[in-house]
């Protein structure tokens, strides 16, 4: 298949699955993003998520090697506006500062261009040193005692949210409590970050988190959203969600396309704001070399 045939193909899934949550989607939205990252598109990892309440339907895309300024590249396509605002230095201050391993952006079929994400696993950076970036939100600072009780230090993701001006840190957690963390840290982020408590299941599916990112915006040092991500795997059990998801938001999850052999790719992710908790679930249309062979790791053990 041409590369411009595959992005009519990634289109009509962004459309079949939008359709499938009754959001409307339409050409004109999200063809021009598509074509304004190319025919690579075809060989990165696509994600398709969707939140319970849903208004919005999303897809988060790996960004192109051949794109070496992604901020640039959304701003140079009109996808991100010139700005004062500090949201607009934050991802060329990061570049400057750290080895950054890939880039995702971030986009609604309604809304459009949302966020850029930088990711650095395999260049772990402590949050102190994250904090001393001059375009950094200050609440990263105001809150280091509160990431410290919770032992809360590697970052490997920044995400940066240019249309509500918030930023996410993404923490990496060590390997001795990924996926399975005490019921007890789950509760004091979230008592101290000012969420409500958990009901029983929401609280059981945070413990399987491996990263857990914090939402925060320029405006004031409150901790906007926390969010605990597990690791993307195959066979995600919906009848173990069922209560949490709208009927349209199930069968999603249950057809919505995707473009590799095997089981469907599929991440859940329980996240709680000051209004409440929510999930946040994702089908993976298209995977990574590197999220494929991880992914065949873990099945063989």
């Amino acid at each position: 298949m041409s590369g411009a045939a595959a992005l009519d193909e990634i289109y009509s899934a962004i459309e079949k699955s939008a359709r499938l949550l009754d959001v409307p989607c339409t050409r004109e939205k999200v063809w021009p993003i598509l074509t304004a990252y190319g025919e690579a598109l075809s060989e990165v990892a696509i994600i398709f998520s969707v939140s319970s309440g849903r208004e919005e339907f999303d897809y988060t895309v790996q960004v192109p090697a051949g794109i070496d300024d992604p901020y640039a590249h959304a701003v140079a396509n009109g996808f991100v506006g010139e700005t004062d605002h500090p949201v607009g230095a934050l991802l060329p201050d990061v570049q400057a500062r750290v080895s950054v391993n890939e880039y995702f952006f971030d986009c609604g079929v309604v809304g459009g261009f949302q966020k850029l994400y930088a990711s650095f696993p395999r260049n772990l950076q402590p949050v102190s040193k994250l904090a001393d970036i001059p375009s950094m939100p200050r609440a990263v600072t105001d809150n280091a005692g509160y990431f410290a009780q919770h032992g809360l230090d590697d970052v490997s993701v920044i995400g940066i949210d240019y249309k509500r001006r918030t930023m996410n840190l993404y923490f990496q957690l060590p390997a001795a409590i990924a996926g399975n963390l005490d019921p007890k840290l789950v509760l004091s982020l979230l008592q101290e970050g000012g969420m409500p408590e958990p009901d029983e299941r929401m609280l059981e599916l945070a413990l399987g988190a491996y990263r857990i990112y914090v939402t925060f915006s320029w405006d004031s040092s409150r901790v906007q959203r926390i969010s605990f991500s597990p690791r993307p795997s195959r066979g995600l059990d919906l009848e173990a969600i069922a209560d949490q998801l709208e009927p349209e938001t199930a069968e999603f999850m249950r057809t919505a396309p995707f473009a590799y052999e095997g089981e469907r790719v599929s991440i859940s992710v329980p996240k709680w704001s000051a209004d409440g908790g929510h999930m946040n679930l994702g089908s993976y249309y298209q995977v990574s070399p590197q999220l494929a062979a991880l992914i065949a790791s873990q099945e063989r053990g």
